[in-house]
């Protein structure tokens, strides 16, 4: 495929958390399909990443020994230094879609350690089969307390996780029958974390083994066979290829026609690299409904930002506070590993709000407090404004914002503060 520059931004964009200029000029030298097939690599790096210093264990924590309040915001700030400086942003970009398809929050779980552990799992197993990542959600610690599937017991099974399983994780609503909610929680029963380990066990004495009927299967289902009846289901191909479009591409249901022409790419094997390769490759993806079809989401914006001018999370300590980008984050209302329900969070108008856009000036003011402005800084005053573009890969401003900065321009502090919160940096 034939790229501009304008189109590689667009991909690094939706692929990742934003290019800096260097990053761009190789890639327009490459060209678009070395450049994709390089992000794609990236998907299968080095996997996961070591936690933050000082995270205690699960063990530990049960001890006493930590895993409080400090450890979550300081498991966030980690997070974000990871999307803000990766080699690899879409794998990092891919964890944060799957922390909103399967959102789990420290707020319930209570263990920054376990909220650690499924960021991990999203990063070694999520680019590949999703039977195989939805298998292992569904035994991972932090969703067996979040969604209480410790309490789905033989006589009194809890419908909680089966529920979620088919109408956020897998299917969506209205595909399935309250019959086969409550044939599939008996499959789950039993399932439970072993709190002296950590770790995910069966008990078997408190599991169902009797027949069940559930969407069109009847026999003696395991958790297991339920989570691979229902990710193999073609109404499960369609809504997952519809959530991740979805978030990279511009919002669409399961009967848009884009789904049907990507679905062939991944219902094959429910391979999601497979599934990525198609959609960045298909041609609505740099098409204008598509560029014009996403508000960044704020850890997007604000990790994007701090990708663009080399900045970590020690770099806000002069703000007085360890837990700024938490305190800036929970302002506009998206805090990593704590969703507000198992909803996760909306896209595009979600985000817009008095609120958020008076948080989004304060965060935009600060980094043009703590960041170095001297690349900008050394332009021309003329050209200040289109270096502060090029510096956020975004192809320029409409006459309005180009209005607004140019009034400020002899103030290059006030010139990034307001470019950082302009409606063309605040799309994606």
């Amino acid at each position: 495929m034939q790229a501009t520059r304008s189109q590689l931004a667009h991909l690094f964009r939706r692929a990742g958390f934003g290019a800096l200029p260097a990053e761009l000029d190789r890639a327009e030298a490459r060209g678009w399909d070395a450049t994709l097939e390089e992000l794609l690599a990236g998907l299968n790096g080095a996997g996961a990443v070591p936690p933050p210093a000082g995270l205690t264990s699960f063990a530990e924590a049960n001890r006493g020994r930590g895993n409080g309040w400090d450890e979550y915001v300081g498991l966030g700030a980690w997070w974000l230094e990871q999307m803000a400086t990766t080699r690899a942003p879409l794998r990092e970009k891919l964890v944060l879609l799957l922390h909103c398809q399967f959102p789990t929050a420290y707020d319930k779980v209570g263990y920054a350690s376990l909220m650690y552990r499924q960021n991990a799992l999203f990063r070694t197993l999520g680019p590949g089969p999703f039977n195989v990542l939805t298998k292992a959600v569904s035994q991972d610690p932090a969703m067996l307390i979040w969604l209480d599937t410790g309490t789905d017991e033989k006589y009194h099974p809890n419908e909680n996780f089966a529920r979620e399983l088919m109408e956020r994780f897998t299917m969506g609503v209205g595909t399935y029958t309250e019959e086969d909610v409550r044939q599939s929680a008996r499959a789950f029963t039993g399932w439970a974390l072993d709190w002296n380990t950590g770790k995910f066990r069966i008990y078997e004495w408190d599991h169902d083994y009797g027949r069940k009927h559930f969407l069109g299967h009847v026999g003696d289902l395991s958790g297991d066979d339920v989570v691979e009846i229902v990710t193999h289901t073609p109404v499960s191909a369609r809504w997952v290829t519809a959530r991740l479009w979805s978030w990279l591409a511009y919002p669409v249901a399961p009967g848009d026609p884009v789904v049907a022409e990507l679905v062939p790419a991944y219902s094959a094997d429910l391979n999601i690299a497979s599934l990525l390769r198609a959609m960045l490759n298909h041609p609505l993806f740099v098409a204008p409904v598509s560029r014009q079809g996403l508000v960044k989401q704020p850890i997007e914006w604000v990790a994007g930002t701090m990708r663009a001018f080399g900045l970590t999370s020690s770099s806000f300590r002069k703000e007085g506070r360890a837990d700024y980008l938490h305190y800036v984050l929970s302002q506009l209302g998206q805090v990593p590993f704590d969703p507000p329900n198992v909803g996760g969070w909306g896209d595009n108008s979600y985000w817009l709000s008095t609120a958020a856009s008076l948080a989004q000036l304060d965060f935009a003011m600060t980094v043009s407090q703590v960041a170095d402005l001297s690349e900008i800084h050394r332009q021309p005053v003329a050209l200040r404004a289109e270096a502060l573009a090029n510096l956020l890969s975004i192809d320029g401003w409409s006459n309005a914002t180009l209005a607004a900065l140019n009034h400020v321009r002899h103030l290059t502090p006030e010139l990034v503060t307001l470019g950082l919160v302009s409606p063309e940096y605040l799309a994606n």
